[in-house]
This record gives C-alpha cells, sequence and structure tokens, in this order.
C-alpha cells in the first residue's frame, strides 16, 4: 500500500514528550502552562527524536486488534518474537544471530544503563565520542562511572573518529568500555566497515567491550551502507553487544520494547543478572506485538519512509543553500536527525536557544546537550510532514535575519 507521509496530524493534548510538553531548569513542564498556543506562533517540536507519522498498517492493526480483547494483562516474549528478530537482522543486514543471544529490555537507553551497571565497577571508565547522544553523560553519571571523552574530528563539513585520541584513551587499564554510536546521533554519520574495523581493533588490543548503540541501523540513505558491528568478525562478535530495536525505524518509541544482542555466554549471563535484580521481568503487550508486526510487515512502509525522508533532507539542504549559506550542513547519512553549524550566527549557546525558542519559536535540541563540541549547532527533526519542515525553514531564516539587522 501507499502511505501518505504528507498528511500533518495534530498529537496536541496526547500526553506526547515531544508535543505536550518543554524542558525548563531541568523539569518537564506541561505546555499549558506555559500558554503557547495562545502565541501568534504556536511552538513547532522539533527536538525528541519521534516521528510525526503514524505506524505501518500492520502495527496499527495488531494493537487495535489486541485493544479489542479488553484484556491487558502481564505478556512476556514468544518463539515468534525473537523469530522476528532474527528473520530482520538476516534480511535486512546480513547479520545471523540466535534467539538465545537476545535479551530484551523496556528501551534502548534503560538496557544502556543496565548494561554498564553490570560491566563496570563505580570508578571505572566508559569512553563516548562526543558530540553524542547526551543520555550517554547520564548514565555514567547514574552509575557513578567516569566519563572518558573521545571527541570526533570535524573538519570540511565532515565528522571523523580520532584513531590516535583512541589509541590513548583505549591504553587506559581503567577503562573497561566504549558506547559506539552507530548510525552516530547526532552527526548523522553511518560508519564504514573500515572505520569500525580499526575502532574494534583498538579496542580488542586493550581489552574495552564495546557496546554499540544501533537503534537507527535501520534509518538509511541511499548511498551508504549500515555496518553492524558484530559483523565485522567472530573476535568483535565476542567482545561486543548490540543495542537493537524497531522503535526508531517504525515509531514505537512509547511502546518501550528492545533487544540487546550478547553472543558471548558470559556476558550475557552476567546481564541478564544484572536485569533480575533490577526487576525487568517482561515487556509492554503491545510492544511486543507491535515489533512482530513491524519487522515481519513494515518493511514497506520502512523503504516509503526513507524516500521521504531524503527528500525532506533535500528540501531543506537546498533551503539553506539558497537562504542561508552561511550556516553549514552537515551531510546526513541516517537517521532523520540533521545537525546545523550555527556558529557563524556569533551567538553564545544562551542567545542562540533563545532566537530559536521565543523568535523562530521553533523547539529543537541544543547542540551544547551534546557536549560542548556541540556548541553553536542545532539538531533537526525531519521526520515530519513537509509542510511543518518548510514552516520551521521560514520560521529559521525571519529569526537570523533579525539577528543581521
Amino acid at each position: 500500500m501507499n502511505y501518505n507521509f504528507d498528511q500533518p496530524i495534530n498529537r496536541n493534548q496526547t500526553n506526547s514528550y515531544k508535543w505536550d510538553f518543554v524542558k525548563r531548569g531541568g523539569d518537564k513542564v506541561y505546555w499549558d502552562e506555559t500558554d503557547p498556543t495562545r502565541h501568534d506562533k504556536p511552538v513547532l517540536p522539533m527536538w525528541v527524536a519521534d516521528m510525526d507519522f503514524p505506524s505501518p498498517q500492520p502495527v496499527v492493526d495488531a494493537i487495535a486488534s489486541q485493544a479489542q480483547m479488553g484484556i491487558y494483562g502481564y505478556a512476556y516474549p514468544s518463539p515468534a518474537y525473537y523469530e522476528s528478530v532474527v528473520n530482520w537482522m538476516q534480511r535486512r543486514h546480513g547479520w545471523t544471530i540466535r534467539n538465545d543471544w537476545i535479551c530484551f529490555t523496556p528501551g534502548v537507553v534503560p538496557g544502556l544503563h543496565l548494561l554498564i551497571a553490570a560491566y563496570v565497577k563505580p570508578g571505572e571508565k566508559v569512553l563516548i565520542q562526543p558530540p553524542v547522544y547526551y543520555p550517554f553523560y547520564i548514565i555514567m553519571d547514574s552509575t557513578d562511572t567516569i566519563t572518558v571523552t573521545n571527541p570526533l574530528i570535524y573538519e570540511n563539513g565532515r565528522y571523523s573518529m580520532d584513531f590516535e585520541d583512541l589509541e590513548k584513551k583505549c591504553a587506559n587499564p581503567d577503562l573497561k568500555a566504549a558506547i559506539l554510536c552507530n548510525p552516530h546521533n547526532p552527526v548523522g554519520r553511518v560508519w564504514s566497515r573500515e572505520e569500525l574495523q580499526r575502532f574494534g581493533d583498538i579496542c580488542l588490543k586493550h581489552d574495552v567491550l564495546v557496546i554499540s548503540d544501533e537503534i537507527h541501523g535501520d534509518l538509511i540513505f541511499k548511498g551508504h551502507n549500515f555496518t553492524p558491528f558484530a559483523t565485522l568478525g567472530p573476535e568483535f562478535s565476542d567482545r561486543s553487544i548490540t543495542c537493537t530495536a524497531a522503535s526508531k525505524t517504525f515509531n514505537l518509541a512509547g511502546l518501550q520494547t528492545s533487544n540487546m544482542v550478547i553472543p558471548n555466554d558470559d556476558l550475557r549471563e552476567t546481564f541478564q543478572a544484572m536485569c533480575d535484580r533490577s526487576g525487568v521481568f517482561t515487556l509492554n503487550m503491545f510492544g511486543i506485538l507491535s515489533l512482530e508486526a513491524a519487522y515481519n510487515h513494515g518493511e514497506e512502509w520502512l523503504d516509503q519512509l526513507m524516500v521521504y525522508i531524503a527528500d525532506n533532507f533535500r528540501c531543506l539542504e537546498s533551503f539553506f543553500k539558497a537562504h542561508l549559506p552561511e550556516f553549514p550542513v552537515i551531510k546526513t547519512e541516517g537517521t532523520y536527525l540533521v545537525w546545523i553549524d550555527f556558529r557563524p550566527l556569533g551567538l553564545d549557546k544562551d542567545a542562540l536557544e533563545d532566537l530559536m525558542m521565543n523568535e523562530a519559536r521553533i523547539y529543537f535540541d541544543e547542540g551544547y546537550i551534546f557536549g560542548p563540541e556541540g556548541e553553536g549547532f542545532e539538531r533537526i527533526n525531519i521526520a515530519c510532514p513537509r509542510s511543518i519542515l518548510v514552516e520551521a525553514l521560514e520560521r529559521i531564516k525571519a529569526a537570523v535575519e533579525t539577528v543581521k539587522r
């Protein structure tokens, strides 16, 4: 069937984190308290990484059928659940995994908290590559582990890994794990097989466990190839954990269902024991159903989605070239997130945030929350109907003009 991604859907007053809430001083505030809809330009939320599109129809049908039953008791993944994950990874990525390698968690971020708690002791170190997904910092704080940064290199509008610095950091015996973000959020890199091989060789040499967050691994632009880290070879598979989910791919994040793929028996046993101690015993009933339906019947929707997202990116890129050429748009290779360099404005982080929220009336994820390397950048979620994207672009242009004047 053909899906219509142009149709706007009103998500206000649906308990949507993205549309109904704003962060102020670290607190989540319901938008009604700040009266944005009474303003002449209601805020456009383009921050939280979920999509403003309905999920595939087979997912909607599966959830509706279960909801009609009227019984919402405890649920547990059946063999069909595991088979759907196994078949998807083989079909979509050429990655052969086994049912018993899969450990479920209520979301990738909770899974990452459990992984670090399971494998890294308080006071030991974990490496990340900023500017990077900001919950990674929170994970280390909550587990009393120490964050070590291996900042990406930004040159000529493109990001790459700093392998010389990585080697130095991994040589520290207190460094026990590295979180790899592939595809990278927010800079949109889909790491090449050669880059992943070099990263893996360094980590393997120094016995650093690789935790590969691959939640955006299905959202790849044409011309780029996604490589699951564990497919590099058995030695890498044996010393890594892969975090996967259907949530970003099929807009199912609110159903809080994800899978940690852990081929190594000892690592898997350690992680499962941590889950048991933490009370992670089952999953959301609708999360189980939606994952099965999405992986088994959602591929047509995904292929159409990525064509639409790519067109949205071209729309944004063309607009900036025509009207805002001084601000580099980082070439997105995967995800539906775009990373834009607004440093030529010469504003500090607070002034830039104020310009976008209060002048443009757009709610972005500010670059500085991804680490100091992101200051002056904005992360823009383009998984929305094109009419919303075009409105946002016009607002950015008008806001920037007020600074130039």
